[in-house]
C-alpha cells in the first residue's frame, strides 16, 4: 500500500510539473559595408542555414551607404523564395540603410529600425570613368531606362510586402530620404526596436506567412561569414574596384608594350577578374576556376619559358664566339685591340669569356 502511495505521488508530480522544451532558436548575421557579389553570397548562404537549423527566423542588422543592383536583386530574390522569414533590421543607432539598402529593407518579411536610424536615397547611379581621370558623358537613354526599372522594381517589392508603394517610388525618383519615426509612421517599416532584446519582444507573437513567431527567449545564433566572404567583402568596396581596374588597364598596357615583363601582366590578369566578380560580371565559381587556370598557365610557362631560354642563349653565345673569334683570329695578330674590347662587350652581354690569347682556338 505504501508503494502504491509513493507511486502515485510520483506519478502526480510528473503530471503536474511543467513540460520542458528547448528553447527556439533565431539567426542573426551583420552586414555592415557595400552590397556586393560576396554580401549576396552570405546572405543566400545564411537563409539556407537557418532554414537547416530550423530557426524561427533570420534577422539581419543591417548598415549600409548601398551597393551593386545586380547583388541587390539576388538578396531580394534570396527573400521572396526564403520560407523562413527574414527580419531586416536597422542598426546600430546611426545606421543607414540608403540605395540598396532601401531594396534591401523594404523586401524583408519583417522591417524594423533602431531610433536615430535612416533609409531611403535609393536612386541609381552609375561607377566608372576613365584610367586617366576623366569623366564619361553618361547615356540619358540608358540613365532613364535604369531609373524607370528601379521605379518599377522596388514598386514591385512594396507590394508584394504591403508597405508604402508611393514613399518607395520617391526614394528612387527624388532620392527621399527618411527618419526610423517617419518610415513607421508612412508604413514603410513594420516597427522600431531599441536594441536586440527589444526586438525579440515585439516579434513574438507576430504573424508572418501564416505562421507566428516564437521569439520570446529564443537563442540567437550568430552565422559568421567565411574568410573567403571577408576577403571578397573587403575587396566589394568602389574604391578598391576602381584602383584594382587601374592595375589591370596598366598592367596589360605595361605587359603588352614591353614583352616578357610577365609581373605587370600577371598582375593586370589578376586585377581584371577580380574587378570583373567584383561588377558582378563573372559568378564566384567562374571566377574561381580562372583564377585557378591562371596560376596553372603561369606555372607551365615558367617551366618551359625558362628552359628554352637558357639552352637556346647558351647555344647562340657559344655560335656567336666561335664565328666571331675565328673571324677576329686574322687581326688578332695584328694586336688590334678593338677586336678584343668587341668580343669582351660580347661576353658581358650573353654571360660568355673571352679566351686568353693562349686559348683562343680552345673552340
Amino acid at each position: 500500500m505504501k508503494t502504491v502511495l509513493t507511486s502515485l505521488v510520483l506519478w502526480l508530480a510528473c503530471a503536474t510539473a511543467p513540460a520542458t522544451f528547448p528553447a527556439e532558436k533565431v539567426s542573426r548575421i551583420k552586414i555592415d559595408g557595400t552590397i556586393g557579389p560576396a554580401t549576396a553570397t552570405y546572405i543566400a548562404r545564411s537563409i539556407e542555414e537557418a532554414r537547416t537549423q530550423n530557426a524561427q527566423c533570420l534577422i539581419i542588422q543591417l548598415n549600409t551607404p548601398g551597393g551593386l543592383l545586380d547583388s541587390t536583386q539576388k538578396i531580394v530574390q534570396s527573400f521572396l523564395g526564403s520560407s523562413v522569414p527574414v527580419v531586416v533590421y536597422v542598426a546600430p543607432t546611426g545606421a543607414t540603410a540608403t540605395s540598396a539598402g532601401c531594396f534591401i529593407t523594404i523586401a524583408a518579411s519583417v522591417a524594423a529600425m533602431a531610433p536615430a536610424t535612416t533609409i531611403g536615397a535609393a536612386h541609381p547611379v552609375s561607377i566608372g570613368g576613365f584610367p586617366s581621370g576623366g569623366q564619361e558623358k553618361p547615356d540619358e537613354t540608358m540613365k532613364q531606362k535604369l531609373e524607370n526599372f528601379s521605379v518599377s522594381y522596388i514598386e514591385t517589392i512594396a507590394g508584394k510586402r504591403q508597405r508604402n508603394i508611393e514613399w518607395a517610388k520617391s526614394a528612387v525618383k527624388e532620392s527621399a530620404s527618411i527618419t526610423a519615426d517617419k518610415a513607421l509612421q508612412l508604413k514603410v517599416v513594420d516597427l522600431i526596436a531599441n536594441d536586440m532584446p527589444d526586438l525579440l519582444r515585439q516579434l513574438n507573437g507576430r504573424v508572418v506567412d501564416g505562421k507566428p513567431l516564437k521569439t520570446a527567449g529564443a537563442e540567437v545564433s550568430e552565422i559568421a561569414m567565411s574568410p573567403s566572404e571577408h576577403v571578397l567583402q573587403t575587396f566589394s568596396h568602389p574604391e578598391v574596384m576602381l584602383i584594382l581596374m587601374l592595375i589591370a588597364f596598366y598592367g596589360i598596357i605595361a605587359e603588352v608594350t614591353t614583352p616578357g615583363a610577365i609581373l605587370p601582366g600577371v598582375a593586370g590578369a589578376i586585377a581584371l577578374v577580380l574587378a570583373l566578380y567584383m561588377m558582378s560580371i563573372l559568378p564566384v565559381n567562374v571566377t574561381g576556376l580562372v583564377l585557378i587556370a591562371l596560376a596553372l598557365a603561369l606555372f607551365i610557362f615558367d617551366i618551359y619559358a625558362g628552359v628554352f631560354h637558357f639552352c637556346d642563349r647558351q647555344r647562340n653565345s657559344r655560335a656567336i664566339f666561335v664565328g666571331e673569334s675565328r673571324k677576329g683570329n686574322a687581326h688578332w695578330k695584328n694586336s688590334d685591340r678593338a677586336d678584343y674590347n668587341r668580343f669582351t662587350q660580347w661576353a658581358d652581354l650573353c654571360g660568355g669569356r673571352i679566351l686568353e690569347r693562349g686559348q683562343r682556338n680552345a673552340y
